[in-house]
């Protein structure tokens, strides 16, 4: 017996849908934008490298989902200068260690998707996902309505992730 269409409504995603067509009209690349404005807070830039930089995901897959994000606009990790990738891939490290601080999870999923048959929603400008993982973070709502459940408000796992940010830098031990 079927129970017909079943709807959840989520009309936050339709600023990302439709951002996302005008960027890509406009040639534009939400990456470059975030990272040229001097506005880290608003655009929940955590840190800042040389080569690149640790945002978190506007809209995750997990609560504390990061991205590392190179400022260098190339499409594939390949593409890229060696120095740069070296930073990245310590910078995936250093997110991992502000996660575990602030989060304490089980594990991460670390990917990069690199073109749309892949999944790379931003295929441009290639990024590195950080994703912290918990036993049994999988629940009835992503199983059965194939859509996840984020805890946090974004500016709440942003300060958190500046105020371990901060200890680490100053020298602090892991706990």
């Amino acid at each position: 017996m079927s129970r017909g269409l079943q709807r959840l409504w989520s009309p936050w995603r339709m600023a990302y849908i439709l951002g996302n067509q005008e960027e890509k009209r406009a040639g534009g690349c939400v990456f470059c934008d975030k990272l040229a404005e001097d506005q880290d807070a608003e655009n929940y830039v955590v840190w800042r490298g040389t080569h690149c930089a640790i945002l978190l995901n506007l809209y995750p897959y997990n609560n504390g989902h990061l991205m590392v994000i190179p400022y260098a606009h190339m499409p594939s990790l390949e593409d890229l200068p060696v120095e740069v990738q070296t930073e990245m891939m310590a910078t995936v490290t250093k997110s991992m260690r502000l996660l575990r601080r602030t989060m304490q999870p089980d594990g991460f999923n670390i990917g990069v998707n690199i073109g749309p048959a892949a999944g790379a929603g931003i295929e441009s400008h290639v990024h590195i996902h950080v994703v912290p993982r918990w036993e049994g973070d999988t629940n009835f709502m992503l199983v059965l309505a194939e859509t996840r459940v984020i805890p946090e408000w974004l500016d709440d796992t942003y300060a958190d992730l500046r105020v371990a940010l901060e200890n680490l830098e100053d020298g602090a031990t892991e706990e």
